[in-house]
Protein backbone atom coordinates (compact mmCIF):
# COMPACT_ATOMS: atom_id res chain seq x y z
CA UNK A 1 0.00 0.00 0.00
CA UNK A 2 1.39 3.62 -0.98
CA UNK A 3 1.75 5.49 2.19
CA UNK A 4 2.96 9.17 3.18
CA UNK A 5 5.67 11.00 5.02
CA UNK A 6 5.49 13.87 7.29
CA UNK A 7 8.19 16.47 7.04
CA UNK A 8 8.39 18.95 9.92
CA UNK A 9 9.81 22.34 10.55
CA UNK A 10 9.24 23.74 13.92
CA UNK A 11 9.25 27.18 15.04
CA UNK A 12 8.14 27.46 18.82
CA UNK A 13 5.14 26.40 19.37
CA UNK A 14 4.35 26.78 15.75
CA UNK A 15 5.12 23.89 12.56
CA UNK A 16 4.53 23.73 9.25
CA UNK A 17 3.96 20.15 8.41
CA UNK A 18 4.41 19.22 4.65
CA UNK A 19 2.81 15.74 3.36
CA UNK A 20 4.20 13.81 0.24
CA UNK A 21 3.38 10.64 -1.28
CA UNK A 22 6.64 8.41 -2.30
CA UNK A 23 8.41 9.69 -4.91
CA UNK A 24 7.68 13.76 -3.58
CA UNK A 25 4.12 14.20 -4.53
CA UNK A 26 2.71 17.07 -2.54
CA UNK A 27 -0.60 15.86 -0.47
CA UNK A 28 -0.66 18.36 2.20
CA UNK A 29 1.12 21.90 3.49
CA UNK A 30 -0.29 23.41 6.63
CA UNK A 31 1.08 25.81 9.66
CA UNK A 32 -0.50 24.26 13.16
CA UNK A 33 -0.51 25.60 16.48
CA UNK A 34 0.32 23.67 19.33
CA UNK A 35 -0.97 25.43 22.03
CA UNK A 36 -3.24 28.41 22.49
CA UNK A 37 -3.28 31.64 24.85
CA UNK A 38 -0.03 30.19 26.97
CA UNK A 39 3.49 31.55 26.99
CA UNK A 40 5.27 29.57 24.03
CA UNK A 41 8.65 29.71 25.79
CA UNK A 42 8.16 28.97 29.38
CA UNK A 43 11.79 27.57 29.79
CA UNK A 44 13.49 30.58 28.04
CA UNK A 45 11.62 33.01 29.63
CA UNK A 46 9.31 32.34 32.72
CA UNK A 47 12.08 29.69 33.86
CA UNK A 48 14.87 32.50 33.40
CA UNK A 49 13.20 34.83 35.07
CA UNK A 50 12.38 32.58 37.86
CA UNK A 51 16.32 32.28 38.21
CA UNK A 52 17.02 35.90 38.14
CA UNK A 53 18.33 35.96 34.34
CA UNK A 54 17.39 38.90 32.23
CA UNK A 55 15.39 40.83 34.79
CA UNK A 56 15.29 43.86 32.62
CA UNK A 57 13.15 42.38 30.41
CA UNK A 58 10.16 43.78 29.18
CA UNK A 59 7.32 42.24 30.36
CA UNK A 60 9.37 40.60 32.77
CA UNK A 61 7.65 39.25 36.15
CA UNK A 62 9.75 36.82 38.71
CA UNK A 63 7.95 33.65 39.34
CA UNK A 64 9.10 30.95 41.75
CA UNK A 65 11.25 28.32 40.28
CA UNK A 66 8.19 25.62 41.66
CA UNK A 67 5.66 28.37 39.45
CA UNK A 68 7.81 28.07 36.02
CA UNK A 69 8.02 24.33 36.36
CA UNK A 70 4.69 23.80 37.08
CA UNK A 71 3.90 26.34 33.93
CA UNK A 72 5.94 24.31 31.91
CA UNK A 73 4.32 21.23 32.74
CA UNK A 74 0.88 23.37 31.92
CA UNK A 75 2.27 24.29 28.33
CA UNK A 76 3.67 20.62 27.58
CA UNK A 77 0.84 19.04 28.05
CA UNK A 78 -1.22 21.65 26.27
CA UNK A 79 1.58 20.67 23.40
CA UNK A 80 1.03 16.60 23.35
CA UNK A 81 -3.24 17.78 23.41
CA UNK A 82 -2.47 20.37 20.35
CA UNK A 83 -0.38 17.58 18.56
CA UNK A 84 -2.24 14.90 18.58
CA UNK A 85 -5.36 16.97 17.07
CA UNK A 86 -3.12 18.64 14.68
CA UNK A 87 -1.72 15.11 13.15
CA UNK A 88 -5.55 13.55 13.29
CA UNK A 89 -6.68 16.62 11.32
CA UNK A 90 -3.57 16.09 8.94
CA UNK A 91 -4.61 11.82 8.84
CA UNK A 92 -7.98 12.80 8.42
CA UNK A 93 -7.24 14.76 5.18
CA UNK A 94 -4.77 13.01 3.07
CA UNK A 95 -6.09 10.26 0.88
CA UNK A 96 -3.32 7.89 1.46
CA UNK A 97 -2.20 6.42 5.30
CA UNK A 98 0.76 7.76 6.84
CA UNK A 99 3.52 5.95 7.66
CA UNK A 100 6.47 8.28 9.07
CA UNK A 101 7.47 11.82 10.41
CA UNK A 102 10.43 14.08 10.49
CA UNK A 103 11.43 16.24 12.98
CA UNK A 104 14.48 17.98 13.37
CA UNK A 105 16.80 16.26 15.83
CA UNK A 106 17.09 17.51 19.49
CA UNK A 107 20.24 18.21 21.15
CA UNK A 108 20.23 16.15 24.44
CA UNK A 109 19.40 18.01 27.86
CA UNK A 110 19.11 17.17 31.52
CA UNK A 111 16.49 15.11 32.26
CA UNK A 112 14.04 17.22 34.37
CA UNK A 113 12.50 20.71 33.87
CA UNK A 114 13.87 22.39 36.62
CA UNK A 115 17.60 21.33 35.58
CA UNK A 116 16.80 22.28 32.57
CA UNK A 117 15.36 25.95 33.78
CA UNK A 118 18.58 26.16 35.76
CA UNK A 119 20.83 24.73 33.18
CA UNK A 120 21.72 28.36 30.99
CA UNK A 121 22.79 26.17 27.57
CA UNK A 122 19.75 23.82 27.89
CA UNK A 123 17.03 26.70 28.39
CA UNK A 124 17.27 28.59 25.25
CA UNK A 125 16.29 25.03 23.61
CA UNK A 126 14.21 23.08 26.52
CA UNK A 127 10.92 25.03 24.86
CA UNK A 128 11.82 23.96 20.71
CA UNK A 129 12.94 20.69 22.36
CA UNK A 130 9.41 20.34 23.93
CA UNK A 131 7.10 20.47 21.04
CA UNK A 132 9.13 18.43 18.77
CA UNK A 133 8.85 15.51 21.32
CA UNK A 134 5.27 16.33 21.95
CA UNK A 135 4.28 15.76 18.07
CA UNK A 136 6.91 12.79 17.98
CA UNK A 137 4.75 11.14 20.91
CA UNK A 138 1.64 12.30 19.03
CA UNK A 139 3.15 10.29 15.86
CA UNK A 140 4.11 7.24 18.23
CA UNK A 141 0.53 6.95 19.17
CA UNK A 142 -0.74 6.93 15.86
CA UNK A 143 1.54 3.97 14.73
CA UNK A 144 4.17 6.36 12.97
CA UNK A 145 7.35 6.12 12.51
CA UNK A 146 9.80 8.49 13.89
CA UNK A 147 12.98 9.96 12.20
CA UNK A 148 14.98 12.49 13.10
CA UNK A 149 16.61 14.89 10.18
CA UNK A 150 20.10 16.73 10.81
CA UNK A 151 18.76 20.38 9.39
CA UNK A 152 22.15 21.30 8.32
CA UNK A 153 22.57 17.68 6.04
CA UNK A 154 18.39 17.17 5.09
CA UNK A 155 18.74 18.91 1.67
CA UNK A 156 21.96 17.02 0.77
CA UNK A 157 19.93 13.56 2.02
CA UNK A 158 17.01 13.95 0.22
CA UNK A 159 18.99 14.92 -2.62
CA UNK A 160 21.20 11.65 -2.47
CA UNK A 161 17.80 9.29 -1.34
CA UNK A 162 16.48 10.34 -4.92
CA UNK A 163 19.57 9.38 -6.72
CA UNK A 164 19.99 13.09 -7.83
CA UNK A 165 22.59 15.78 -7.09
CA UNK A 166 20.13 18.35 -5.85
CA UNK A 167 16.32 18.65 -4.93
CA UNK A 168 16.02 22.34 -5.81
CA UNK A 169 14.09 22.18 -9.08
CA UNK A 170 11.79 19.83 -7.62
CA UNK A 171 11.09 21.72 -4.50
CA UNK A 172 10.21 24.57 -7.05
CA UNK A 173 7.88 22.34 -8.68
CA UNK A 174 5.97 21.97 -5.18
CA UNK A 175 5.73 25.32 -4.64
CA UNK A 176 4.65 26.01 -8.08
CA UNK A 177 1.78 22.99 -7.62
CA UNK A 178 0.46 24.49 -4.76
CA UNK A 179 1.30 28.76 -4.93
CA UNK A 180 2.34 31.03 -2.14
CA UNK A 181 3.74 30.58 0.65
CA UNK A 182 6.23 28.33 -0.14
CA UNK A 183 9.21 29.57 2.11
CA UNK A 184 12.19 28.35 3.05
CA UNK A 185 10.49 26.47 6.13
CA UNK A 186 8.09 24.48 3.80
CA UNK A 187 10.92 23.41 1.68
CA UNK A 188 12.85 22.46 5.09
CA UNK A 189 9.91 20.28 5.81
CA UNK A 190 9.81 18.84 2.14
CA UNK A 191 13.40 18.25 2.16
CA UNK A 192 12.77 16.30 5.56
CA UNK A 193 9.55 13.98 3.96
CA UNK A 194 11.61 12.71 1.48
CA UNK A 195 14.36 11.99 3.76
CA UNK A 196 11.77 9.78 6.02
CA UNK A 197 10.48 8.12 3.33
CA UNK A 198 13.44 6.83 1.75
CA UNK A 199 14.59 5.45 5.53
CA UNK A 200 10.88 3.92 5.71
CA UNK A 201 11.53 2.32 2.49
CA UNK A 202 15.08 0.83 2.95
CA UNK A 203 14.40 -0.47 6.64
Amino acid sequence: MTTASVGVAENGNSAVLVTLAPGGKLLDRRDVELTHGLPTHPHHHEGSWAVGRYPNTPKARVPSLAEAVALVERVRDAAVHGARQNLAALAAAVPVPIATIALRVCPALPPTIEERILDNRAQTMADSVMYRAALAAAAEERGWSVHWYDKERVFHDAAAALGRESIDELLREMGRSLGPPWQAKHKLAAAAALVSAARRSAE
